[in-house]
């Protein structure tokens, strides 16, 4: 690229209008670790608010921000990289602080960016394709970076949003939270969906994704196929599936080419497979998955039918919150079923039902389902979380809680 172009790009980039912009969660565990020695990778799926944490931190700490995701870059290779510091060091002089934006668009960009920090730079990076963060980070950054996971807004960053304040939770304000969970269940938390209501822009991501992120990047070209299976995703939120079932009803050669589709956009952070539980790796391998996407309002619009699906939607957005928290998690289905268990150093710490609402046709089977799992794995408590109920319930040594979501959520 000419090099006047990378400077007008450099300096558009660094002068954009300011905003005031929701403070993300995990903008404290990033800022702790600015000063390590380490490169700071922000991963998660398009549009989820990895841009505005980087220009947070340009706010905060000044520095040069770079978005690769910008057209004029179509023709930057990494030939260019040196060009690109060269230029950022003469225009901000006293700087040592670079926010690469969507840098996984420019093949070969690992090497860069290990070269500048290693010379002292700090140097901060997001991207929102997995891969980004396998094959190029394992074989030129292993031990070399910090990872930090970003997902669409918790239920706390949506009542900031909404400019709601949790403070001693009168009975006024309960009813407001509660309303507002409801919402939540619904809107998902995009940040720029949750602005602008506009279902198009929703479209447009999706697309985005199909497109660049999985079309274009593994070179596909069968279009129709991976749109059906998207679709049955959607429509299948929080179940079971299998690659052999999903082969047939789309009419695809192999079981391998579905499992290999999905790992494509488990890459983009689109949607997430749940493994079962099980004490062979091998039989949880071959075992069917559970399946859950990156955003309800996303889910609708895919093809999610809401009317008559609540229960999925508030399993879809407990998955999504305890993977917010870095859970290790499975499903388990033996006699019975409990939707998540969570695992931390090789041993089953807590068991989770999700349940819309209890009532005499399911309370058993929930009930039952956390029972076994807490007889399997030696604990004391199990949690159900509902809508609005909230009950404990002791059978014998054990003890099940029965909790809000919104309480929940915000615990």
């Amino acid at each position: 690229m000419k090099e006047e172009i990378i400077r007008d790009i450099i300096i558009d980039q660094n002068n954009y209008p300011k905003k005031e912009f929701i403070e993300r969660e995990q903008i404290k565990e990033i800022i702790k670790a600015k000063d390590t020695p380490f490169i700071k990778i922000i991963s998660g799926v398009r549009r989820s608010g990895k841009s505005t944490i980087l220009k947070q931190l340009k706010e905060k700490f000044s520095g040069v921000y770079i978005n690769f995701d910008d057209e004029r870059f179509v023709s930057f290779n990494i030939e260019d990289f040196q060009k690109l510091y060269e230029l950022s060091i003469e225009l901000f002089k006293k700087n040592n602080l670079f926010y690469f934006d969507e840098i996984q668009n420019i093949s070969g960009w690992e090497r860069f960016v290990r070269r500048i920090s290693e010379s002292g730079e700090n140097v901060f990076v997001t991207g929102s394709n997995a891969t980004m963060l396998s094959k190029e980070l394992g074989t030129h950054l292993t031990g070399r970076y910090l990872m930090f996971n970003l997902y669409p807004f918790s239920f706390r960053e949506y009542l900031d949003f909404n400019k709601i304040k949790i403070s001693k939770l009168t009975t006024k304000e309960k009813v407001k939270i509660k309303e507002q969970f409801s919402n939540y269940l619904i809107d998902g938390g995009l940040p720029e969906y949750l602005i602008t209501k506009n279902k198009d822009y929703l479209r447009t991501l999706y697309e985005s994704i199909l497109y660049r992120d999985v079309m274009a990047r593994y070179n596909l070209n069968n279009e129709k196929v991976l749109k059906e299976l998207i679709y049955l995703v959607a429509n299948n939120l929080s179940k079971e599936i299998s690659f052999n079932s999903i082969k047939k009803t789309l009419g695809v050669g192999s079981a391998t080419t579905i499992s290999d589709y999905f790992s494509y956009f488990e890459n983009t952070y689109l949607l997430f497979l749940l493994p079962r539980y099980k004490y062979s790796l091998k039989t949880q391998i071959q075992s069917n998955k559970k399946l859950y996407l990156i955003d309800n309002a996303l889910a609708k619009q895919l093809g999610f039918n809401f009317s008559e699906n609540n229960g999925k939607l508030l399993e879809n957005q407990v998955f999504l919150e305890l993977k917010r928290k870095g859970y290790e998690l499975f499903y388990f289905q033996e006699k019975n079923e409990c939707d998540f268990l969570i695992r931390e150093k090789n041993k089953i710490i807590n068991a989770i039902q999700v349940c819309y609402e209890l009532n005499s046709n399911n309370k058993n089977r929930e009930i039952n389902g956390l029972i076994e799992v807490m007889n399997e794995f030696k604990l004391n408590e199990g949690t159900i979380i509902t809508l609005n109920q909230e009950e404990t319930i002791k059978e014998e040594k054990l003890t099940i809680k029965i909790i809000p979501a919104w309480k929940w959520f915000l615990n």
